[in-house]
């Protein structure tokens, strides 16, 4: 008797430490080294939809022309059917890794990855300059929490 409430209030113990901790801290990736930069935006993708992710490609494009690439930092988080833009077979592969060549971060949600993977049996192959974080959306607070302008183009 005596054991198992030693073994009960153990695990309570473990409960209440394992609450209290930021569930995402360890997930997020670091933020941009962007120590010049003015503007600060993270456009959030998570439409399978050609002309959303076009949009959402342009309005990157768009903003480093509007800004020297130095001043501001784009970030796009892919969750959801917005994923499909980085894979490896994705129709506008060419223009993600200019974008990432400029300094556009690309993140992935691991959570959409391991969901395909789990309905398809096949894990599906991303562009390996993705950044992959394992919530997207949590990626995004992260960011906003952080001084980023949101935008859902």
């Amino acid at each position: 008797m005596m054991r198992s409430q030693i073994l009960s209030a153990v695990l309570l113990a473990l409960l209440a430490w394992a609450a209290a901790m930021p569930p995402a801290l360890a997930q997020q990736v670091p933020l941009q080294d962007k120590p010049f930069a003015e503007h600060k935006i993270v456009l959030q993708l998570s439409d399978g939809d050609a002309r959303k992710q076009a949009l959402v490609l342009s309005v990157a494009n768009n903003l480093l022309k509007a800004y020297d690439p130095d001043k501001v930092a784009i970030e796009i988080v892919a969750f959801g059917p917005g994923i499909d833009l980085l894979f490896t077979g994705s129709e506008r592969r060419k223009q993600v890794e200019s974008l990432i060549a400029q300094g556009v971060r690309f993140d992935i949600c691991l959570n959409t990855v391991d969901t395909i993977e789990r309905e398809t049996g096949k894990r599906p192959e991303f562009i390996p300059a993705a950044t992959p974080v394992q919530v997207g959306v949590g990626q995004i607070l992260f960011l906003a929490e952080n001084g980023y302008t949101v935008v859902r183009p």
